[in-house]
């Protein structure tokens, strides 16, 4: 008989302030000056930080990602 394990994966914090402060950057640079180049970095990012934090909406990454580097500071990690 086989059991169901569930394996949770935690990302990096240094990966996700990454991500965080890239997302960050590209909306400050789109907002100042929209170029295609700079849309589709935004999307691939926006892409990646979902996946990172295991979302649907990049707003639920941001909000996943602020959780888990909050719980990482209070750890002292």
């Amino acid at each position: 008989m086989r059991e169901d394990l569930t394996v949770l994966v935690v990302p990096d914090p240094k990966v996700v302030r990454r991500l965080l402060t890239r997302y960050a950057s590209l909306q400050i640079a789109l907002a100042e000056h929209e170029r295609p180049e700079g849309t589709r970095e935004l999307e691939d990012v926006s892409y990646t930080l979902c996946v990172t934090m295991g979302t649907r909406t990049v707003h639920e990454a941001i909000a996943a990602a602020d959780t888990l580097l909050v719980a990482r500071a209070e750890q002292g990690a």
